[in-house]
């Protein structure tokens, strides 16, 4: 695909695809070290790279699920050739790739205005809450009676992929058996009479470990998992993007003495999708939904 003089934009090698976590991780996004495994799974041909005589120098994703949704995101320009057309470029080519569908994205605050003027409407704010989390007095300690907590290994992923149907718009089996089982990564979940009731995955990062997803049927049940996984870090420190749409999540992440650090919005260019928001308390990739 030919764009301004000796652009060129296609699609992503094995080689690029650790490039553009590297730039993500430049842009303070602290994207898991291992991501873009899980990434390509979910759509081969859903990472663009923009290259300039040869060199990249922008990136995309425009990833396909199912029939009628996309999501956006890995948009980034070199700092050396913003403003010269090339990310808009490139940001069309995704588009295109996604056309006809709900495109969902998480937009940082610096490029939400450009994203509404391509149609994107604000549902609601991702806050990234980091640091150690520490037990409280004032906030549930242990899940109600019934409740186990257990490797989500252990799970037929049937359950899994059925659980994680009431979060996201659309299924996504091939990436979430990606997602939980990437070497390195810790990924537990509640139990109670043989249903699932909630799921935290953590995976290394650059800075603070990743948890995502965290999803719990009440703040007990998501206390109890995210002091499990942090417990299990190298160093206690884990970082969650959780829905300001969800309060009840936002406190618990507060009471825990997680603080806010960094935010995005999450945009769709159509109606909302229909998600069971009150157990989403921490989403599972700002690149990919």
């Amino acid at each position: 695909m030919t764009g301004l003089a000796g652009f060129e934009i296609n699609g992503a090698s094995a080689a690029d695809m650790a490039l553009l976590r590297d730039w993500a991780d430049e842009e303070g996004w602290n994207p898991g070290d291992s991501d873009r495994f899980a990434f390509a799974v979910a759509d081969p041909g859903g990472f663009l790279v923009g290259r300039l005589r040869g060199e990249p120098v922008a990136c995309i994703s425009a990833v396909r699920y199912g029939a009628g949704f996309g999501f956006i995101g890995f948009y980034i320009a070199r700092p050396d050739v913003r403003g010269q057309g090339y990310g808009i470029r490139l940001w069309k080519a995704g588009m295109e790739r996604l056309d006809g569908r709900l495109v969902g994205l998480d937009g940082v605050v610096e490029q939400q205005h450009n994203y509404r003027k391509s149609g994107f409407r604000s549902a609601w704010n991702n806050v990234r809450y980091e640091g150690v989390p520490r037990a409280s007095g004032d906030l549930p300690q242990e899940p109600a009676p019934g409740v186990r907590i257990v490797d989500a290994a252990t799970l037929p992923f049937g359950q899994l992929a059925a659980y994680d149907r009431r979060f996201f718009p659309t299924p996504r089996d091939a990436f979430l058996s990606a997602w939980v089982a990437l070497p390195g990564r810790i990924a537990v979940a509640a139990v109670r009479d043989g249903r699932v009731e909630g799921l935290g995955v953590v995976r290394p990062s650059s800075g603070a470990a990743r948890l995502g997803p965290l999803y719990a049927a009440d703040p007990a049940v998501a206390a109890a998992l995210l002091l499990r996984l942090a417990e299990r870090t190298p160093d206690g420190k884990v970082a969650v993007d959780v829905p300001d749409a969800h309060p009840r999540a936002a406190a618990l992440l507060g009471g825990l003495g997680l603080a806010p650090t960094f935010e995005t919005a999450r945009m769709y260019t159509g109606q909302e999708p229909d998600l069971d928001l009150t157990g989403i308390y921490g989403v599972t990739s700002l690149e990919l939904g």
